[in-house]
């Protein structure tokens, strides 16, 4: 008994390793081409490219609509109760995606050019990834779901590192559709190298599947446009009201967040088990005592990391990225700075408590509650302060619901004591 316990640990702990290394890898290449994006092309078209992508984010998750993660729940149980199920996951959820992202294509193609004006051509460039991004995620969740992380891992780390000679190539010579173009390639090798790794399937369409995993994959939807409301609005609206250098400010910012808090993401993927264990056991006192703990532990940290940031990061622009050293960048950076200490403990937070103990409702409504009044707040700001007003938005809005997140999570927890 002691010796498995320590076998499943032990297997656990070398899956972890292989997906934080996929992640890593996946979110390194996305945040090389960002860079490589704001090296080689002047700050205007930088935040053009970011508000094209986050057009085709929006128009993605739509296409997507949590089908992967349903996905990934679902072949984790097929696995273990029907092979034969298992085997038409991937025909059934490609089914539904193609579907979608069908539907989502001929919507933009009809209606595009009346709602983006100049940009729709940018668009077009992009539209492939309105099914490569899904079908990726897609074939993550089939991967994630059968725990095949180091393979996963392989592949990811592999196609991003050769990608990004081309996109390099790309981007120099072709500026703003180089870049557009070198995201569809990326997406479609990853595509076909996940694709080539898995091959047990067959191309029968399961109903029982397809409306399980659609029916789960309606609720991760709602989620997705709640997260989406939260965070990538605000490009979308900057870019409607004209503010496209701003856009590439932005996004630089918060890529670096991004990439810089996932190693408190895999922190609290580590920890998740032991919580999830205790709040089973229903020893409710470990679970509040751990969450003090991290609590004290992290918040000093990440103040002592926004210090850093806010010194170390104008020096890096300076110089590495020079034409992003202005003073709007500058008022940016220390807005954004105070954000955060916040951020570092929802990410945190989200991962290895509230999820971990079942608690997810907490996140989805604050979450959806939060998106609403920052589309809302943000049009009102802009139109009061300029861009000003949506750097001011995010700051309070992501700061306060993370606050309540706290707040109510404590409150569940100890009326379980």
């Amino acid at each position: 008994m002691i010796k498995n316990k320590y076998l499943k640990h032990q297997a656990s702990i070398h899956n972890l390793i292989w997906r934080g290394l996929q992640v890593l890898g996946k979110q390194g290449v996305i945040f090389a081409i960002l860079i490589l994006a704001a090296k080689l092309l002047d700050p205007y078209t930088f935040g053009v490219y970011n508000y094209i992508l986050a057009i085709i984010l929006f128009l993605v998750m739509f296409g997507d609509f949590g089908i992967s993660t349903a996905t990934s729940k679902y072949v984790a149980e097929y696995n273990a109760t029907d092979k034969n199920k298992l085997k038409s996951v991937l025909f059934s959820s490609g089914i539904i995606i193609l579907g979608l992202t069908i539907i989502i294509t001929i919507l933009t193609l009809t209606f595009g050019k009346y709602f983006l004006g100049d940009k729709y051509i940018y668009v077009l460039f992009s539209l492939p990834l309105i099914f490569l991004m899904p079908l990726s995620s897609l074939y993550d969740g089939i991967y994630r779901g059968l725990k095949k992380f180091k393979q996963l891992a392989t592949i990811s780390l592999g196609v991003g590192f050769l990608s990004l000679f081309f996109i390099y190539f790309l981007i120099k010579n072709y500026g703003l559709i180089g870049a557009l173009i070198s995201q569809n390639l990326f997406y479609l090798i990853l595509v076909i190298a996940l694709g080539l790794g898995y091959r047990e399937f067959n191309f029968k369409l399961n109903k029982g599947v397809l409306k399980q995993i659609f029916s789960y994959s309606i609720i991760v939807g709602f989620a997705a446009i709640s997260f989406f409301l939260y965070s990538k609005a605000d490009v979308l609206i900057l870019g409607h009201y004209g503010f496209i250098n701003e856009i590439g400010y932005y996004e630089l910012i918060m890529q670096v967040f991004t990439f810089g808090f996932l190693p408190f993401v895999l922190l609290a993927q580590v920890i998740a088990p032991n919580i999830t264990e205790y709040f089973a056991k229903k020893e409710f006192g470990k679970v509040i005592l751990k969450w003090k703990k991290f609590l004290f532990f992290i918040i000093p940290l990440s103040i002592i990391i926004a210090c850093l940031f806010y010194f170390l990061f104008p020096q890096a622009l300076k110089l590495f990225l020079p034409k992003y050293y202005v003073p709007e960048m500058t008022i940016s950076i220390f807005i954004l700075t105070f954000l955060i200490p916040a951020k570092i403990w929802g990410v945190f937070q989200t991962q290895g408590f509230i999820v971990s103990t079942g608690f997810a409702k907490i996140n989805a409504i604050t979450t959806f509650i939060g998106g609403v009044l920052n589309v809302i707040l943000d049009v009102v700001f802009l139109k009061l302060m300029g861009f000003i007003g949506v750097f001011l938005v995010t700051l309070v809005i992501h700061s306060l619901t993370i606050i309540v997140q706290t707040i109510i999570f404590k409150r569940q927890m100890n009326r379980l004591k």
